[in-house]
């Protein structure tokens, strides 16, 4: 099985209304390092999709998000978990097919390991954009109520939900 995760609100404290522009503005999410070491053990692939917007906006570069996935990586690494690989997208226009819910990044997980196989991949998020590319690439999802707890359940796009990363990596053990 295949593990796809959003980053801002599922891995990190997302910035309402702002962007994680340096290192010092990323924080994990509570039990996120706790949880990483779990799915690590239980997925055999666990990629990272996120929406980028402030590259294409130019409040950062390439190099800067570069610095801040390798800061958040070695903490990952250091409590025994991983990351395979981290798809962004900093295109501006909602329309990009990278740019979620458009699948685009999937299909470049795809392309790069290409025993990827949705049915069996979950996808994990905090909007309901998160899980309408999940139900669109043929994931099931599973919806983190960490900045929109107020989303109704049971909805269409969700298959299950969690109040956190950690508990969506203890409920599947």
């Amino acid at each position: 099985m295949y593990l796809f995760l959003d980053r801002d609100g599922v891995i990190n404290e997302e910035i309402k209304d702002g962007y994680v522009l340096n290192t010092g503005m990323f924080r994990f999410s509570e039990g996120v390092l706790e949880a990483m070491p779990l799915l690590a053990r239980h997925f055999e692939r666990i990629f990272i999709v996120t929406n980028q917007r402030c590259i294409g906006r130019g409040l950062l570069t390439i190099n800067g998000l570069q610095e801040i996935h390798s800061h958040m990586l070695d903490a990952i690494t250091q409590h025994g978990g991983r990351i395979d690989k981290i798809y962004f997208c900093p295109d501006l226009d909602s329309t990009s097919p990278c740019r979620k819910p458009a699948t685009g990044m999937a299909s470049q997980a795809q392309q790069d390991f290409p025993e990827t196989d949705f049915r069996q991949s979950v996808m994990v998020g905090n909007t309901l954009s998160d899980m309408q590319f999940g139900k669109s690439a043929g994931m099931q999802t599973v919806f983190i109520a960490s900045t929109l707890p107020d989303t109704p359940f049971p909805h269409p796009l969700i298959d299950k939900r969690y109040e956190s990363l950690l508990q969506f990596a203890q409920a599947i053990q």
